[in-house]
């Protein structure tokens, strides 16, 4: 049941009408069994893994918070302690609490790590010791839908409980509902609990402005998917398996139009879930603001994937960063290195397990894991080099708020970017350097393209002018959003008819240029597998 099914927006309408008949203070249960129903269609008896999972996070919830505030029960007995003392028990219970965290988030993050992870760790470790000769048999392990990303919101549940930043669900089904919420549970967003936690549980009145919205964001995320994502999945597939026929202009091509098809499917599939939950009254946060417009890579990641860049920071870089042995090794590589890269060096080694975790966090293959090095490789070179930047700037008198120079950064870093999908997106590393290599020979051999090679990627010529419309289309409403306009309220301001009107083009684009329909299953959303 992909959101692009039928039987999703079934699914969803029954849902809607369940959860506005219901009580408000009951609407979260409509919510929570639409959510099982969902998981359960597509994972059948790995729920029970969803459901383990939310058990062992709603103990360790309660668990840290007990522990947590264990020393007030210490002070109310004893009043007369000193402040030496109260500190002392305060400490206490604050080591207690984190040992209870650290053990609930190995054992949560054991379950993610063997059943995603074991066949890929084992399969090197084999490779490694046996000089690459030996053979490993994989398991046969299957994976729950989500694994990633609920794992992710367990995670931050407890360490924001442990950080005194939320308190403990005290109703376990509203923690599962946290966990499993169905607009979200396929690929994110990463919501935080205090952000949607109380959305879920409060129910919300029936609100037609705002149900129009949502479905409007649906309907858009239909239209990136069925229409540009899935049209442009064909060419990507046909460069992507057959690299060696290709020179490296028909390379980069296939990586640039990966890149655009894996925004359609992405944003798309946000679209659909922030619009889904925006039915029921509830705000998902925003995953994209227009990443191709970013002007360097560190801005890409701050506009892509923007609830996982967040994750990562505050469960990662910061506590890495500001950690007392990174703190250390701060000091020692300023008598080393002197005192300038020494005070970047925490932030530094910070940022490249970031970005490693990213890359393996999409999946366990070293083209992932080179993936996430590719982009960190140019923020911490952002880190290092920002005088050498300024110089350069200077030296080539290059005013940096000319629209040359800004269109200038954005092409760069849509060029970085589309190398970098080479690794995401060949089928192993030989691959991807192979493709990369032939960008530097034969780069000039157009032949390909002049001997049809465009229309002999399994588009048609109709086919290609839909897909060139329609990604215009796409970079033109995204531009829009960049300026600030707020294109669903302006159509929510139109007359009626022109409204409807808009609503039904809509449709009918989705109907006749998405690809659909007997003989045809949608591809399921690409970062499903994340």
């Amino acid at each position: 049941m992909t959101f692009v099914s039928v039987p999703f927006l079934i699914l969803l309408l029954a849902a809607d009408l369940l959860y506005y008949l219901f009580p408000l203070r009951h609407r979260w249960l409509v919510l929570l069994a639409a959510s099982l129903v969902f998981y359960a269609v597509n994972s059948g008896l790995l729920t029970l893994v969803l459901v383990a999972t939310a058990a062992l996070v709603y103990a360790g919830g309660r668990m840290i918070h007990a522990r947590l505030f264990s020393y007030k029960t210490l002070l109310e007995q004893e009043p007369s302690l000193t402040k030496e003392e109260k500190k002392s028990a305060r400490d206490r219970s604050k080591k207690q609490a984190k040992q209870v965290l650290t053990l609930f988030v190995l054992v949560i993050l054991g379950i993610l790590l063997f059943l995603k992870y074991s066949n890929f760790f084992a399969g090197t470790a084999v490779s490694l010791f046996t000089g690459g000769k030996g053979v490993y048999s994989p398991m046969k392990l299957l994976l729950p839908l989500g694994i990633s990303f609920y794992t992710l919101q367990a995670i931050s549940y407890l360490v924001d409980i442990s950080r005194g930043k939320a308190d403990p669900e005290k109703d376990p089904l509203r923690l599962l509902l946290y966990l499993c919420f169905f607009p979200q549970i396929v690929q994110g967003p990463i919501p935080r609990y205090r952000d949607l936690g109380p959305q879920l549980a409060e129910g919300h009145p029936f609100d037609p402005d705002g149900f129009c919205r949502g479905l409007q964001l649906i309907l858009w995320g239909f239209m990136k998917k069925l229409i540009i994502a899935d049209r442009i999945a064909t060419p990507v597939s046909a460069i992507f398996s057959a690299p060696e026929n290709y020179s490296g202009v028909m390379a980069f091509l296939g990586a640039a139009f990966y890149g655009i098809q894996v925004y359609a499917d992405f944003s798309g599939g946000m679209d659909i879930a922030l619009g889904a939950a925006q039915t029921f009254g509830i705000t998902l946060t925003p995953n994209f603001t227009q990443p191709y417009f970013s002007t360097s890579v560190e801005d890409f990641w701050r506009r892509w994937h923007i609830t996982l860049g967040a994750w990562m920071k505050d469960y990662v870089f910061y506590p890495l960063s500001l950690s007392k042995a990174f703190g250390s090794l701060s000091q020692k590589a300023r008598k080393l290195v002197g005192p300038s890269l020494g005070k970047k060096l925490p932030s530094i080694l910070a940022m490249f397990i970031v970005y490693f975790l990213v890359g393996i966090w999409h999946g366990p293959q070293w083209t992932y894991i080179l993936y996430g090095i590719w982009n960190g490789i140019f923020i911490v070179g952002g880190l290092l080099l920002p005088d050498l930047y300024e110089k350069g700037r200077r030296l080539f008198r290059i005013d940096e708020d000319s629209a040359s120079w800004r269109v200038f950064r954005m092409i760069r870093t849509f060029w970085i970017i589309s190398v970098g999908r080479f690794f995401s997106r060949a089928k192993d590393t030989a691959t991807a350097f192979a493709m990369i290599g032939s960008m530097f020979h034969n780069w000039y051999d157009l032949s390909p393209l002049s001997n049809g090679a465009l229309l002999g990627l399994g588009l048609e010529g109709p086919d290609w002018i839909v897909l060139a419309v329609a990604v215009l289309v796409l970079l033109y409403t995204d531009n829009l959003h960049e300026k600030g306009v707020k294109i669903r309220e302006s159509i929510s301001r139109q007359p009626l008819i022109f409204r409807w009107l808009i609503y039904y083009i809509a449709i009918l684009l989705v109907l006749i240029f998405g690809i659909y329909g007997p003989g045809y299953v949608s591809g399921n959303f690409i970062y499903e597998q994340f």
